[in-house]
């Protein structure tokens, strides 16, 4: 009875920072694209606070070229080289071994093109797991993850299941006040507790990593 309870409780991941660690990729993908149109490249910290956000919008936070012309030339290295760089953050593999068997309903929502995002889950062998996996597409682009495309494909699909998120980044926090659901906000990215808090005031719970996720950590949010 516990695991088809859990089926309609839905954990829904960020990737990068919190499922992934791509740091390397996306850093050398970023200074790729600046230095294609002579731009200074940034140094790894600044570009690590970034990462979370949609591309274009941190484009446009370090430059005066046109945001989509320098995510373009990012996708050109991250898609032949970046993505490969990634890897699982300890203890991933095993916890989604766990909530699997658990009979939750996993799935990604990520600030990545799906198209990307579906590539590295394939590449680290844990697209298996996951029911859906929802990126940047030509009808979720400008808001990325706050787009209320997002509510309205979940609800089509899962109208009666319990939704939680769970995210290193404060974007995570503003989609899950968007969906009116708790978060799991996690500390393997470059953000704080505090940060987190600011902004999801109720339904919240910080943990230090995806693996320290336990089901009575999860139910005492539901």
């Amino acid at each position: 009875m516990i695991k088809e309870k859990n089926k309609e409780i839905i954990l829904s991941f960020d990737l990068d920072n919190t499922l992934i660690d791509n740091r390397d990729g996306i850093i050398a993908s970023f200074n790729y694209a600046l230095n294609k149109f002579s731009l200074p490249k940034l140094k790894n910290s600044e570009i690590e606070f970034m990462i979370g956000t949609p591309l274009d919008e941190m484009f446009a936070k370090v430059s005066k070229q046109e945001p989509s012309i320098l995510s373009s030339a990012f996708r050109e290295y991250y898609g032949k080289i970046g993505i490969y760089q990634a890897t699982l953050l300890p203890g991933i593999k095993a916890k989604l071994i766990e909530l699997n068997k658990l009979n939750f309903t996993l799935g990604i929502i990520t600030s990545k093109k799906q198209e990307m995002a579906e590539k590295i889950v394939s590449y680290l062998d844990i697209d298996h797991f996951f029911d859906y996996i929802i990126g940047e597409t030509e009808e979720i682009k400008s808001l990325g993850k706050l787009d209320p495309k997002i509510k309205e494909i979940l609800i089509k699909k899962y109208q009666n299941y319990k939704i939680i998120i769970i995210g290193d980044h404060p974007k995570d926090a503003m989609l899950s006040n968007n969906l009116n659901c708790p978060f799991i906000g996690v500390l393997t990215g470059t953000h704080t507790a505090e940060e987190l808090k600011q902004i999801k005031t109720n339904k919240i719970l910080i943990i230090d990593s995806v693996k320290e996720l336990t089901i009575n950590k999860i139910n005492s949010l539901l």
